[in-house]
């Protein structure tokens, strides 16, 4: 008898105990923090804005020079600050006192806006990979940063191999895998993405949202995945958030 691909989901990439997720859709995320004229992306000012807001954070991590997490999301400097090249060529030391552009913050490693969040509102970190370049000392930086936190977090990312790398090396870590469709819905599109959910079995799904409505995101979501929806950035996705996804992760137009 031939297994379904949905058949072959539950064997080996088990849904997870509904207690260890359920927190994940009781929020709304502010992507990378509640950022406008007044607060840059990824910025301490954003992430306050999000708090005094009771919204989850969604933000983004690179790793430095000496192996440390900072909460920043380009892989060069140039775009949201004054000095140029990747953020990896540098030390954390010296990439904390980077001003982010138009605005009175510099770039916060991860343990600083962890010390900031203090668990007040629940946390999305995702981990920012690319092919070519290995995980693991991101994965290490972020695990590091981590030990200790108390409030609900979250770990997720584009890249299968970042949560299979938690699954295997902080299992106790909430762990996620951020799936678009784009330039890829047809066959070998969706036999992708299950081969991502078997090979790192995550906790929940971070869908983009001009996806949704979504056969696979609903399957994988009917058996008990926690299903976000990125970026929320209008009204009518929202209300696409709203139909399709236990969240939304929003800015501007798209938050409440």
């Amino acid at each position: 008898m031939r297994l379904s691909l949905s058949a072959i989901d539950a064997v080996l990439a088990p849904a997870p105990d509904p207690a260890r997720v359920r927190w994940l859709g009781a929020h709304e995320y502010a992507h990378r923090g509640v950022h406008a004229a007044l607060a840059v992306e990824n910025s301490p000012s954003a992430f306050a804005e999000a708090i005094f807001r009771g919204l989850g954070i969604e933000c983004d991590v690179q790793v430095s020079r000496d192996g440390e997490a900072l909460v920043y999301h380009d892989w060069e400097l140039d775009r949201l600050t004054g000095e140029s090249g990747p953020v990896a060529a540098r030390d954390a030391a010296e990439l904390e006192t980077i001003a982010l552009r138009g605005s009175p913050d510099s770039i916060p490693t991860l343990a600083r806006l962890l010390a900031q969040v203090a668990g007040q509102v629940p946390l999305l970190v995702e981990i920012k990979s690319k092919r070519g370049r290995d995980p693991v000392p991101l994965c290490r930086a972020v695990r590091r940063a981590l030990e200790g936190y108390r409030g609900p977090v979250a770990v997720m990312s584009f890249d299968p191999r970042v949560p299979k790398w938690f699954k295997d090396h902080a299992p106790l870590t909430v762990r996620g895998l951020v799936v678009t469709e784009e330039d890829n819905r047809g066959v070998r599109g969706r036999l992708g993405r299950h081969l991502a959910l078997w090979h790192c079995r995550p906790d929940f799904l971070a869908y983009d949202v001009r996806d949704l409505p979504s056969r696979f995101a609903a399957a994988q979501r009917a058996r008990g995945l926690p299903l976000l929806a990125w970026t929320v950035r209008s009204p009518e996705l929202r209300t696409r958030a709203a139909l399709h996804a236990d969240a939304p992760i929003a800015e501007g137009a798209g938050l409440e």
